[in-house]
């Protein structure tokens, strides 16, 4: 196993830290306090190639890999989860759903302009009555010529607000169960299509999420996204890479909430020298770098597979499952460590601590990854 990153590798690494504590950095809490979207800093990570990390050239995007994006996503995350969530959802999600199951032209149509941010990508699976279980899917399809006309809701969708270009699920034959979901592509403007509320987050609070609401929505049949039926399926495979994004995620608010940690227990006095000094922060400090180095290598493993193009279901899930509770943990103790401080919004753990939560809700809860692992274990 080879453990080194090429020079390109850690190039973009580096590149990706220096913009977020450059851009990102003085922001933070500003941007977290206001619940505001920086549209503006999605548009100088595009110039960047982050909205495109995993898309061909000929689509407009920086043709690079899992690696890489991985180490993007981490990076930005290790200063402000939010905007990794955001670069995430338009990264695995909706492009990725477009390259991976889009026709030539949907491809050629939507691809650059995503990468190039010069549009926003959001995509919505859960509904208020469908989470985990999607066959509870209430958002309809139906057929109407050249046309489809889709009715419904869409509730927790990253850029459900600003978003310009939407992949969402919906029912087209209601008698197949999960195998009757299909995936369409929308565009910001469609008659029909709106944001509705706005939710007010925990955490994560500078990355957009909101309903979006279907009304008599007609769209060209041209817009179907894959094989009709096969919306959910597909689904599967996308989350594979989404999971991947949640652990990155996870791994580099982490990292922040260790970095936070860890200096300040240098800096911070008790009985005349610094808590580091003291065998209790000590092996806190420990246990929290151990797990945050397991769960980042568990989320390049996962990531290697998808590069070379191999099945990473359980990897993905695993990587995701242990790096999501890694983080709340991680965050948790960062907070002990900071004692009072930690609880203050002065000091940048508590953010970390509210922020991480979402990792292991986002893209299938704790619980169902660990019925996902379950069943690829047992598999005959």
């Amino acid at each position: 196993m080879d453990f080194d990153f090429t020079e390109e590798q850690l190039e973009i690494r580096r590149l990706a830290r220096e913009f977020a504590e450059l851009e990102i950095a003085p922001y933070v809490m500003e941007w977290d306090e206001a619940q505001k979207f920086p549209l503006d800093l999605m548009r100088k990570m595009a110039r960047l190639g982050f909205l495109g990390v995993l898309l061909p050239q000929e689509y407009g995007g920086a043709g690079l890999g899992y690696i890489e994006y991985v180490s993007v996503i981490e990076e930005i995350s290790r200063v402000d989860g939010a905007i990794g969530l955001s670069v995430a959802a338009h990264n695995s999600l909706c492009s990725n759903h477009i390259f991976t199951f889009g026709t030539d032209a949907q491809k050629h149509r939507y691809l650059a302009p995503l990468a190039s941010g010069e549009k926003l990508g959001a995509w919505g699976l859960t509904e208020p009555e469908a989470g985990s279980d999607a066959s509870g899917t209430q958002t309809t399809a139906v057929k109407d010529g050249d046309s489809y006309v889709l009715n419904g809701s869409k509730t927790f969708t990253t850029h459900g607000t600003y978003g310009d270009i939407f992949v969402l699920m919906a029912v087209t034959d209601r008698d197949q169960g999960n195998k009757g979901i299909s995936a369409f592509i929308l565009e910001k403007g469609t008659s029909g299509l709106r944001a509705g509320k706005k939710e007010n987050k925990l955490g994560c609070r500078a990355s957009d999420t909101s309903e979006v609401i279907l009304e008599n929505c007609r769209i060209p049949a041209e817009n179907l996204l894959g094989k009709e039926g096969q919306g959910f399926i597909n689904c599967l495979e996308i989350l594979d890479g989404g999971r991947i994004s949640i652990a990155a995620l996870a791994v580099g608010m982490a990292q922040g909430a260790f970095e936070a940690s860890l200096n300040y227990s240098r800096q911070r006095k008790q009985f005349g020298r610094p808590i580091a000094e003291f065998q209790a922060i000590q092996w806190k400090l420990a246990d929290m770098a151990t797990e945050i180095d397991a769960a980042r290598l568990l989320t390049y493993r996962a990531a290697c597979l998808r590069n070379q193009r191999k099945r990473a279901t359980k990897e993905a899930s695993m990587a995701k499952l242990y790096a999501s509770e890694v983080g709340v943990r991680v965050a948790a103790e960062a907070i002990q460590i900071h004692g009072g401080y930690g609880y203050i919004k002065d000091y940048p753990v508590e953010k970390f601590y509210r922020d991480s939560k979402i990792c292991t809700l986002g893209e299938g809860t704790s619980e169902i990854q660990r019925l996902v692992i379950a069943r690829q274990l047992l598999r005959v």
